[in-house]
């Protein structure tokens, strides 16, 4: 029997893949038996230890994805090294800083969109056409319970950025289906990754906990998952789709 989990002879690209649910992607892609390139900016360490990690073909790639030109170079590396990407996991992303409204400047608010959704669409543009040349490949953008509900105070940069991801999930969905690449999303809720270790408190992650109906944050295996499941062949006839991981904290 077919095992659609089964990833040997593909080459996966995760994004910002140093730690949290990257890292935890990157490493179930290896133990599916992919190729994996990880990418990295500032967290060399932890790239490191994600490629110790895994067993298979793994190298890690040091990138700022909010430039262009870096993209393109990350995904020649990738495509030299261990071949043309086949999955493409946007991971990339981050708060930066809590600022409300008011407090807003034009450059954090760049910085942030840059890095969340400026950096999703070019690094997809860089691997469409080999996917293009083979007739197949698989793109899943990580977008964020922020871009459904506004996030929390202070991140309206970052909710504003996942909820372009949203819509670019789909309009690229559109565009492509037809000729053999599929893109989907994911969209996390409290995750235990280093993000709420610094932008959340301890007081609002309780009650985080108690507004979940599972009593619990999630695990960043847990959306990994998920992740694997879209690559997969078992979601071949997913297309635009973004999939909700928050435990009921919000549902559709």
């Amino acid at each position: 029997m077919h095992n659609p989990f089964d990833f040997k002879g593909k080459v996966v690209l995760v994004t910002g893949a140093s730690s949290g649910i990257g890292r935890a992607t990157a490493e179930y892609f290896g133990r599916c038996g992919a190729s994996v390139a990880i990418t990295y900016n500032n967290n060399k360490a932890g790239a490191d230890a994600a490629v110790d990690a895994i067993t298979g073909p793994t190298i890690a790639v040091k990138a700022d994805v909010t430039h262009n030109a870096e993209i393109e170079k990350m995904v020649r590396e990738v495509e030299v090294k261990l071949g043309s990407v086949d999955i493409l996991v946007n991971n990339a992303g981050s708060l930066v800083e809590r600022l409300k409204t008011l407090e807003m400047t034009e450059h954090r608010w760049d910085e942030v969109v840059d890095l969340n959704a400026k950096s999703a669409f070019f690094a997809a543009q860089a691997v469409i056409p080999k996917m293009l040349e083979k007739g197949s490949g698989v793109i899943i953008n990580v977008t964020s319970i922020a871009g459904r509900n506004g996030g929390a105070l202070g991140s309206i940069h970052y909710s504003s950025a996942k909820a372009a991801i949203l819509t670019m999930t789909k309009g690229m969905a559109k565009e492509f289906a037809t000729q053999g690449i599929r893109i989907n999303a994911v969209s996390p809720g409290v995750i235990d990754t280093p993000y709420h270790e610094t932008f959340t408190t301890p007081e609002v992650m309780e009650n985080l906990r108690k507004a979940i109906p599972m009593g619990r944050e999630g695990r960043p295996d847990e959306v990994a998952s998920v992740i694997a499941f879209l690559a997969s062949d078992a979601a071949s006839y997913l297309c635009g789709e973004t999939i909700e991981i928050n435990g009921g904290l919000l549902m559709d």
